[in-house]
C-alpha cells in the first residue's frame, strides 16, 4: 500500500488500480483509432501524468501536443472564466483529436475547449478522461467517449490532480481532508 500523505483522508485508487484503468483505456483507444491520424492533446497541468501513462498503452502511431486553460487559479472551485494559457503548437485540421483530461466535473471548461478546437476543423474530436466526478444534481456539459472511472464528489488529489499546485506527485488518487482547502 502506498504511504498516505498526512493531508489525505483516504485512497480512492491505488497504483495497481490506476495502471489497470489506463491499460483498459489504451486498448479501447488503440482499437478505435487503428489506421487513423491520432493526436492526443493533454490539458495541462493535471493531465500530463495520465497522458504519459496512456500514450504508452496506445499501440497505434500518434502525435501529442499540450494546451493549458485556466478557470480555477488557486481556488477550490472554478471561477467560470476560461482562458487559454498555452495554445497548440501543431495544426489539427483533418486529424483525429483526442483530448486527454485528468478529471471531468462540470465540464464547462472542457466544453469551451471543445468549441475552440472544433473551429480548427479536426476530422474528429473526442475526450478521454481519467476520472468523471459524480457531481450531485448536475450533469456534465459534455459526455466523454472514454472514461477511466467515476469518483465521488470529493476533493481528490494525486496522479496529477492538485490543490494549489500541491499533491500532483502522489502515486495514488486520494480524498483531500476538508480542513486543508476550507
Amino acid at each position: 500500500m502506498d504511504t498516505l500523505h498526512p493531508d489525505v483522508d483516504h485512497v480512492l485508487f491505488d497504483q495497481a488500480e490506476i495502471a489497470s484503468i489506463v491499460e483498459r483505456m489504451g486498448a479501447e483507444i488503440t482499437r478505435d483509432y487503428e489506421g487513423r491520424d491520432l493526436v492526443l492533446i493533454a490539458v495541462l497541468r493535471g493531465a500530463v501524468v495520465f497522458m504519459g501513462d496512456l500514450m504508452r498503452q496506445i499501440k497505434v502511431p500518434l502525435a501529442i501536443d499540450f494546451m493549458a486553460v485556466s478557470s480555477y487559479g488557486a481556488a477550490a472551485k472554478s471561477s467560470g472564466i476560461v482562458r487559454i494559457v498555452k495554445d497548440l503548437d501543431i495544426d489539427i485540421k483533418g486529424r483525429d483529436v483526442l483530448i486527454v483530461e485528468d478529471i471531468l466535473d462540470s465540464g464547462l471548461t472542457l466544453h469551451y475547449l471543445m468549441k475552440n478546437l472544433s473551429s480548427r476543423r479536426p476530422a474528429s474530436l473526442e475526450v478521454a478522461t481519467f476520472l468523471w466526478k459524480d457531481v450531485r444534481g448536475k450533469q456534465a456539459a459534455i459526455n466523454p467517449k472514454y472514461v477511466g472511472t467515476h469518483c465521488p464528489d470529493d476533493f481528490v488529489v494525486g496522479y496529477g490532480l492538485d490543490y494549489a499546485e500541491r499533491y500532483r506527485n502522489l502515486p495514488y488518487v486520494g480524498v483531500l481532508k476538508p480542513e486543508v482547502y476550507s
